[in-house]
């Protein structure tokens, strides 16, 4: 049986107190980003000098491969084109 297809992972991204922009993969969002915000050895590096403050977006993938894909695309983008493309997803962004 394939673990894959029963467990989504999710592609997120959170806004920091900076406004800078992180893009990460998880299959539980929420508790990564309280793990990022108070876990210093589970929490990326990249929060050390700028805290989370919230998710901006979340999108469900089908499995890790889809995950990893669509996280490399969003990293790709300009700060500016991420910012654009997450307001037409969600609009309750910043």
């Amino acid at each position: 049986m394939n673990r894959e297809n029963h467990d989504p992972w999710y592609v997120y991204v959170i806004l920091t107190e900076k406004s800078r922009l992180y893009t990460g993969i998880a299959r539980d969002p929420e508790k990564r980003f309280y793990e990022h915000l108070w876990d210093r050895k589970k929490g990326a590096k990249f929060f050390r000098s700028d805290c989370p403050q919230k998710i901006v977006f979340v999108q469900e993938c089908d499995g890790k491969s889809q995950a990893l894909k669509i996280e490399s695309s969003l990293k790709k983008l300009s700060a500016k084109k991420k910012r654009m493309f997450i307001e037409e997803a969600n609009t309750r962004f910043i």
